[in-house]
């Protein structure tokens, strides 16, 4: 078996194209080595900011050998009257390369079986290499020279090895070689022999080609330098990933600033450090931030004075506006920029902040009311919590992006609003609520700890999601205005994560009512809401008992919701599925008609009605279906002893009467025309 080496070397490539490039090399090697029935053991696809590597283990040399059937001509057509070969016939054993004994007649028609040998890997590769390549898509494409291929940066240099064998392709305009490149202050000019030799020269030449080994060893380099000083690191996934892609060669450095910057919110610092310079916060074992950081270079050699002194100016210079506007900012209330929200748009015809802000107010009372809280007891076993304490947080929440140090840096709304408000003295829950209502900030993270955030982000989030249907702009494949996606995951989750009762249906109704602009939209933002509960709990329930539960106003209680979904997916009973949908069948529409024990006619009709009866729903799916399943026997006994649609009408609307009541019972908790089982 053999192994195949490509590498494109090339001008510093955006951070976030290279993960991209990563992905589709590796997709566009396996579909066409699959399809050219190429076999292949592994392929691995490695990359740093000047380089794109692929590495194909288990190469075959070629592909089979195939035979082939060939369907030719009628055989009236390929042979004459004296069993000749036609010109037809002829013509078709030319073009298949056969000798004529080699034809045969099957079923009339002339047949060919024709052998197709192999292509060798090396002219598939030949072929196909640069036509991967073509395919790459990213941000910001553009040509380069006078190439008219566009491509996300120059191209300096193609590294193309089979085994031993140079390989030769062209990419764009550069012809590959055995040739690849170190570290701009390496080794240049690296002779590769073979795919072997490939990741330990480059090690050499200060390039850790392997983008794992250069995240692993950023975490080790920057735990060695915490470790020196007592410090601990808190380092997201994101800045991770964003630094790995922009050094070849890692190597931590170890800078600090002058403390006096410790005054601002932390949160500011860090944001300074990791969103805007890629370094690393350092923080002391209890978890305050310190003013020293680890900032990662792509560097050769044991001279950090320069570094240092330049990262230094960088982050004074970031830090020293951030406390500049702390300062300004600070000198008056969070509360008295409530009246600049009204200078802001929130969205067209939507009105100002200001405006959004009065909803949110009032859409908060609405989720307290639905929850229970009032001015003593707190929800959920909080104790403490009352009406004002949410009402302040939804007067709060948005004041802060009216500020100096929101405006430059946005990341941070709710965080600055939240110390903001410390500083005018408001209370800790407020200030708490103020910041936690922006929280799930993604798909992972964590949802309001405190019932301020959980009602009054509720409240902001459902706000957004109506303001853009009421516009016309709800979310398409390739738009989410404002993110309304990931405010309906966060409205889910929170109400998930804390069982809160609330009833999204009442709630949607009361935003839409608030809203400048009138329309009608409800049954819109309900399926929404649907489609993405279904979503967000695919990975763990069966879609079809997710969609079956569905058709049972999920909006109304969703907590509700996914306990009947967790029960139905828990269903293994035929027979109730064959009996309820029996009943859903005959009966398509409600029927209004009262029951009369005396216009029974069965004793299994009586028989029914009085097991219906008896089941009730407390609380408990679990037994409420191990009910449903009880009286089985007693709705297959009604089928077997009565004909429901009787001669005579009363009798008739009695039994549908019946039926429609055992129907309720089977619906209220799903759908069982929708499962297969």
């Amino acid at each position: 078996m053999s192994k195949y080496l490509l590498e494109i070397g090339v001008e510093e490539l955006p951070y976030k194209f290279i993960p991209m490039a990563i992905s589709q090399l590796e997709a566009g090697f396996k579909t066409c080595l699959s399809e050219n029935n190429v076999e292949f053991d592994k392929i691995k696809v490695m990359a740093t900011p000047r380089r794109l590597a692929v590495i194909i283990d288990g190469l075959s040399a070629s592909q089979p050998d195939v035979e082939k059937v060939v369907k030719g001509p009628i055989a009236t057509v390929a042979y004459d009257a004296d069993k000749n070969l036609t010109n037809a016939g002829l013509g078709f054993a030319k073009k298949n390369g056969v000798e004529p004994k080699d034809l045969y007649v099957q079923d009339n028609y002339l047949y060919a079986k024709i052998s197709i040998k192999g292509k060798n890997t090396k002219d598939l590769l030949q072929e196909n290499v640069p036509q991967i390549f073509a395919k790459l898509q990213g941000p910001h494409f553009m040509r380069w020279g006078t190439n008219d291929v566009k491509f996300s940066r120059p191209i300096r240099w193609v590294l193309s090895i089979l085994d031993n064998e140079e390989i030769k392709v062209k990419i764009i305009d550069k012809e590959s070689s055995n040739i690849t490149n170190g570290h701009r202050f390496s080794t240049q000019n690296i002779v590769i022999n073979n795919p072997d030799e490939y990741v330990s020269k480059l090690r050499e030449a200060h390039v850790i080609v392997d983008p794992e080994e250069r995240k692993q060893r950023i975490l080790e380099l920057t735990k060695k330098e915490a470790d020196k000083l007592n410090a601990t690191t808190k380092i997201s996934d994101d800045l991770l990933e964003e630094v790995t892609f922009i050094v070849e060669y890692p190597v931590a450095v170890t800078c600090n600033f002058d403390e006096e910057f410790l005054t601002i919110p932390q949160e500011v610092a860090v944001t300074v450090m990791e969103t805007h310079q890629r370094y690393f916060a350092l923080y002391t074992k209890e978890g305050k931030l310190t003013n020293k950081f680890v900032t990662i270079t792509n560097y050769i050699g044991n001279e950090f004075e320069n570094i240092k002194a330049g990262n230094l100016r960088v982050i004074k210079a970031r830090l020293d506006d951030a406390v500049f506007f702390f300062k300004e900012d600070t000198k008056k209330t969070l509360e008295s920029y409530i009246e600049n929200l009204k200078g802001m748009t929130f969205q067209k015809d939507m009105g100002s902040v200001y405006d959004k802000t009065q909803r949110i107010i009032k859409l908060s009372e609405k989720i307290s009311e639905q929850l229970g809280v009032n001015g003593v007891n707190g929800v959920n076993g909080v104790n403490g919590v009352n009406k004002s304490s949410i009402k302040r947080t939804a007067e709060l929440c948005k004041a802060d992006l009216a500020t100096n140090l929101v405006f430059e840096f946005t990341e941070l709304q709710g965080f600055i609003g939240a110390d903001y408000a410390r500083v005018s003295g408001e209370a800790k829950e407020v200030c708490e609520g103020i910041k936690e209502h922006y929280f799930p900030l993604n798909a992972e993270s964590e949802t309001a700890k405190m019932i301020e955030g959980q009602v009054v982000g509720i409240a902001d989030k459902i706000d957004t999601i109506c303001a853009v249907f009421a516009s016309g702009k709800k979310p398409t494949g390739s738009s989410d205005p404002l993110g309304v996606r990931r405010a309906a995951l966060g409205i889910i989750k929170t109400i998930l994560e804390h069982n809160l009762k609330i009833d999204l249906s009442k709630l949607i109704d009361e935003t839409l009512a608030l809203l400048p602009v009138k329309a009608d939209c409800k049954a819109d933002v309900e399926e929404f809401f649907v489609q993405r509960l279904i979503i967000f709990l695919a990975n763990d329930y069966n879609k079809e008992v997710l969609e079956a539960c569905s058709t049972n106003s999920p909006c109304k209680d969703i907590c509700d919701y996914v306990q009947r979904v967790k029960v139905v997916s828990t269903l293994h009973d035929t027979k109730l599925v064959e009996n309820a949908n029996r009943v859903l069948r005959i009966l398509k529409d409600d029927v209004k008609t009262e029951i009369f024990e005396s216009l029974f006619v069965e004793s299994s009709e009586a028989a029914l009605y009085n097991a219906v009866k008896e089941i009730k729903f407390s609380n408990d799916y679990s037994k409420y279906l191990s009910d449903l399943i009880n009286i089985n026997p007693v709705v297959t006994k009604f089928f077997e002893d009565v004909l429901v649609m009787d001669k005579d009408e009363r009798i008739k609307n009695n039994r549908l009467a019946l039926l429609n009541e055992l129907k309720n019972k089977y619906i209220m908790l799903t759908d069982f025309s929708k499962l297969n089982i």
